[in-house]
């Protein structure tokens, strides 16, 4: 059935928490081009420079700037947006920072899921939610297998176990409150995102490109951690199709993987291989462990939920994905025009297997 078709979204009401975000504005953009009534709920955005101002994304949405953990102004937002689709990315996303604080990541992450699922809870208009988590909110085991979505649910450090909090809480409001599937609930657990326009720190991709700018070797601290790397459109797409499929039918509602095929489970050294032969200008890396703190080291998701209720399939390997990734960071260092850049990118996605 892979060929879900965007057009759904025309016209539909849809508010997205953390729209400021790198994944959250590629979401918007596709949103906005496929003709949805967009609200954004989110803090400034998390970077500088950052997509969402580059690439002009206030211009697409009704763009509301707060706090997720301050309830009472993001239900008021919500309750001006009365939104029929809700799709949750607001997080604080990176591991080695929920070292760091703790206790903001949690009240981030689990009290921020709780106040959006208050906000769904309080209005009638809403009928398809979806929580975005992540691949890290199962134990850990560090084995060769895909997780599968009734494994146990228990991150290690702050930032994947706040992420099981947020995917405990999705399923205690989804038994206690919507059990009738008066909404249809669910949630998506997706791999490790690159693409065109991701300026976090502490993400190899990143880091590959700020130091391609600077003409300097890449420093990669953990070679040999094998991550599920996909292009930020593959889940993004999904989540979309997820949320349309449930908003059609509630039985679609439940907790899905999102990830590439195995054959792109990639070592994070063989990652960076990939992007300086595509990059080129004589570019290197060197290895260098800094005994940071406990990352897993083995992390794979098994997708086949995802591929037998939707017929879904990704549309790019991580060749096609780190060329896409060059693309755009080469427009975006020789001030080509970010918007068209986007907009190819998503209709060159879409076209796949048309």
């Amino acid at each position: 059935m892979d060929t879900f078709d965007l057009s759904f979204y025309k016209g539909k009401k849809v508010f997205v928490t953390g729209h400021t975000g790198f994944k959250g504005s590629w979401l918007c953009k596709i949103l906005a081009n496929a003709g949805a009534v967009v609200t954004g709920y989110s803090l400034t955005p998390p970077t500088s420079p950052s997509l969402f101002e580059i690439a002009g994304i206030e211009q697409d949405v009704n763009s509301v700037i707060g706090d997720i953990r301050d309830y009472k102004a993001l239900k008021t937002a919500f309750d001006e947006a009365q939104p029929e689709i809700v799709l949750h990315l607001a997080a604080q996303p990176i591991v080695r920072d929920s070292y760091k604080d703790p206790a903001y990541t949690y009240e981030t992450n689990v009290m921020g899921t709780v106040n959006i699922l208050e906000c769904v809870r309080n209005n009638s208009c809403v009928k398809s939610f979806l929580n975005v988590t992540t691949d890290k909110v199962y134990l850990n085991k560090e084995w060769a297998w895909g997780y599968r979505e009734n494994e146990e649910l228990d991150g290690y450090d702050p930032y994947s176990n706040s992420k099981s909090c947020s995917e405990l809480v999705t399923h205690s409001y989804k038994n206690s409150f919507f059990n009738d599937n008066h909404v249809a609930i669910s949630t998506a657990r997706a791999g490790n995102v690159i693409g065109g326009g991701d300026f976090a720190n502490d993400r190899i991709i990143p880091d590959c490109i700020r130091a391609a700018i600077k003409q300097e070797d890449i420093v990669v601290r953990n070679p040999f951690s094998t991550r599920p790397y996909q292009h930020v459109l593959e889940p993004l797409y999904a989540y979309l199709m997820i949320a349309a499929m449930q908003y059609q039918d509630a039985k679609y509602a439940g907790y899905y993987n999102v990830g590439p095929d195995d054959v792109d489970c990639f070592q994070t050294g063989a990652l960076v291989d990939l992007f300086v032969s595509k990059w080129g200008d004589g570019m290197k890396w060197v290895n260098r462990y800094d005994g940071g703190p406990h990352e897993a080291n083995f992390l794979k998701l098994d997708c086949s939920k995802l591929k037998t209720t939707f017929g879904w399939k990704p549309h790019w390997n991580l060749d096609t994905a780190i060329e896409m990734v060059v693309e755009w960071s080469k427009c975006w260092v020789e001030g080509g025009d970010i918007r068209v850049c986007m907009d190819n990118e998503i209709a060159a996605f879409l076209s796949v297997g048309e």
